[in-house]
């Protein structure tokens, strides 16, 4: 079984207007997830400087960054992250560049739990249902563009507040999209503004929103998580090990 969250930490401004990143890493410590998405992780201005460091994080959590900056400071890419638990192999990682009017993105993961390969995505979309609509598209097509494919689960702030939507649609038609519940404001949430979104391979079985007292003030959006499975000896999974690195890894190297 495995545990995925995603949290808008709003660059760790709570509600109260006051920047307190431990109080974002309490938060992520309560919800105990395998792998949590984070989006706003950085100042969008500047150095867009992370408000998590690196360090802190070991500090306080038992998680690693998967590392797809391309700033010395910054934990993401426009802001969107991937933490995953010390035992969890990273095994291949990219950013992925979306069509809007602002800057947004998305990046993905590669990733190896209990032994079983996985791919991970983090989005944060835009405001505007035209350019949401573009960038689930592009999407798509940029997380399956290899040869060989793996079970994938994809998380984020979509800003989407209808379950009937038509930019919900454009997933692919046989992927499962879970709306864990109200996420958005935090302190009284009425809106339904993240989800995770499962392949064929995954099986939710329980998905939910973490409404500590911490997290209804550590940022504007509430946490939301799922407990999954993965169907096992994927044949994708097993090509997936002979395949080329990701250009952004090798430029990592």
């Amino acid at each position: 079984m495995l545990k995925i969250g995603s949290y808008n930490i709003q660059k760790s401004i709570g509600v109260d207007a006051r920047r307190r990143p431990e109080r974002t890493l309490k938060v992520l410590n309560e919800m105990d997830c395998d792998i949590v998405a984070l989006q706003e992780a950085d100042k969008r201005f500047g150095p867009r400087k992370s408000t998590l460091r690196p360090e802190l994080i070991a500090e306080m959590t038992d998680y690693k960054v998967v590392p797809l900056a391309r700033r010395q400071h910054s934990l993401g890419w426009h802001g969107n992250a991937i933490l995953v638990r010390r035992s969890i192999s990273i095994v291949d990682f990219k950013r992925l560049e979306l069509p809007t009017l602002e800057p947004r993105g998305a990046v993905m993961a590669d990733v190896k739990v209990n032994g079983q390969l996985i791919r991970v995505s983090a989005m944060h979309l835009s405001v505007l249902s035209t350019y949401r609509k573009r960038q689930i598209a592009s999407l798509m097509a940029q997380l399956h563009r290899h040869s060989y494919d793996l079970p994938t689960i994809l998380v984020g702030d979509l800003n989407e507040w209808w379950d009937t939507a038509q930019s919900l649609k454009i997933f692919n038609p046989h992927y499962q999209v879970t709306t864990p519940g109200r996420s958005f404001p935090a302190p009284l949430p009425v809106a339904n503004l993240d989800r995770i979104v499962t392949s064929p391979e995954i099986t939710v079985h329980e998905a939910g929103v973490h409404r500590s007292e911490t997290a209804r003030i550590a940022s504007d959006h509430l946490p939301v998580w799922a407990t999954l499975s993965i169907a096992h000896g994927h044949p994708a999974a097993r090509n997936h090990a002979h395949a080329p690195p990701a250009p952004s890894e090798q430029a990592a190297t």
